[in-house]
């Protein structure tokens, strides 16, 4: 059984992924990038240091990079967020995992303030003993900054811990930091995306999770196939 369950929160804790693809994608058109929404949605799970990068040049980025992310910030607050919902069982896996004396950690490419407001959505914001956000960290998912600073806080090792999210880049941060990654396909990612991310264990979301937890990584520590 690990020491620490480190989650990521959009897509994994609460449903979040389509409004935040629907927020990029109106903010890339209004600043004169004709991107679809399947291109935006799939690029979610990073943050807007990672994803301005695919869809914009270094000159666009110079241009009105900052100005474009501001605005997308802006608009997600005040159309989206009040959307966000939870997904089911949040409360309940995560008491699980208290019971089992695994310690609960957040790192998510959210702003601070951001993320408060999801663990509150979520129902968890007195069950979560360490969070970081994206002002921890220098680089955000898939690079490894924020995943590190969790670690750091933790006071553990990378293979002490499990880490659990839904999209590949979460995946592939963690693993840059020596930590397994459980997939959950709440998120819109398939198993496959997951898979080829570095995910050890796929489950429909959090509910699937919890039922099958004593057989989980959680439980465990270990799993090589599909448990759900």
């Amino acid at each position: 059984m690990p020491k620490a369950a480190i989650f990521d929160v959009d897509g994994t804790l609460v449903d979040s992924v389509d409004l935040h693809a629907s927020a990029w994608q109106e903010a890339l058109v209004r600043f004169g990038h004709h991107v679809t929404f399947e291109r935006a949605r799939g690029q979610i799970g990073k943050g807007g240091d990672q994803l301005i990068p695919v869809f914009l040049s270094e000159a666009e980025q110079a241009d009105h990079g900052e100005a474009m992310e501001a605005w997308r910030s802006d608009l997600f607050k005040s159309k989206y967020l009040p959307m966000v919902r939870p997904f089911s069982a949040v409360p309940e896996l995560l008491r699980r995992l208290q019971d089992a004396r695994v310690t609960i950690a957040v790192a998510s490419s959210a702003k601070k303030a951001e993320l408060d407001i999801y663990l509150e959505i979520a129902g968890v914001k007195d069950l979560v003993d360490v969070a970081t956000s994206s002002e921890d960290a220098e680089q955000s998912k898939p690079a490894p900054d924020i995943f590190q600073v969790a670690l750091k806080k933790l006071g553990i090792e990378g293979d002490e811990a499990v880490a659990i999210g839904d999209t590949p880049y979460d995946a592939q941060a963690a693993g840059k930091a020596g930590i397994p990654t459980i997939g959950m396909l709440c998120g819109g990612f398939t198993e496959a995306d997951l898979r080829q991310g570095g995910c050890i264990a796929v489950y429909p979301g959090p509910g699937a999770l919890l039922a099958c937890f004593d057989a989980s990584p959680l439980g465990l520590g270990t799993a090589t196939s599909r448990e759900a």
